[in-house]
């Protein structure tokens, strides 16, 4: 047996409480990581802020009126004719359908010819551009007036007789498409290209 040993001593060592210097330093570490946290806190507060918000496109509802458009159709390959015809479908449908629903004869639509694509209308070729001719009647039934230039139509060796019976053969297209711009028409040139990107590459 140790001598001196005071087993109640020992209890009452094992049991005491922390020295007051150790409890200062305890407060004083959290105090730190409390205003350390505060600041944080208040950092990412003011990055998220400070971060645009992007929200979602929206759909809007122009008020179109019924259109007065004159097509100034100048090609340099008659075969792009068919893809010009597109820009004419592509303003007309949309008037035409819902929430607009103009009628054809709500709109006044002029198609002016004077390049290469004016063969496409000579009746001589109906055979070669029969699909392009059967879309050009559809939109003249509708209301839709193809003009093409006289001046041009003589370089070609046409004549009046020699076109579809829904041709109209003005003096020159450039004053015929001055004249209809002053009458107030918006004026339309189709341009087109070979796509050469499939668009899921680029979308």
């Amino acid at each position: 047996m140790v001598s001196g040993f005071d087993k109640h001593a020992l209890t009452r060592c094992a049991c005491a409480a922390p020295p007051k210097t150790l409890l200062v330093s305890y407060i004083e570490i959290d105090s730190v990581w409390l205003k350390t946290m505060k600041k944080l806190l208040a950092a990412l507060l003011v990055l998220l802020i400070s971060m645009p918000v992007h929200g979602e496109g929206k759909l809007v509802q122009t008020p179109y009126k019924p259109a007065k458009v004159v097509f100034d159709i100048f090609l340099d390959d008659p075969n792009k004719m068919a893809s010009a015809l597109y820009w004419l479908r592509s303003l007309m449908n949309p008037l035409m359908d819902a929430p607009y629903g103009y009628s054809p004869e709500e709109l006044s639509i002029k198609v002016v010819i004077h390049g290469t694509e004016i063969v496409t209308v000579a009746k001589k070729n109906e055979k070669k551009y029969r699909e392009v001719v059967e879309r050009m009647r559809y939109y003249a039934e509708l209301g839709v007036e193809f003009k093409v230039c006289g001046q041009a139509s003589e370089d070609y060796g046409y004549t009046v007789k020699d076109y579809q019976d829904f041709i109209q053969v003005v003096p020159n297209a450039y004053t015929e498409l001055a004249h209809w711009q002053q009458e107030g028409y918006a004026l339309i040139t189709p341009q087109i290209y070979v796509k050469r990107i499939p668009i899921e590459k680029i979308r």
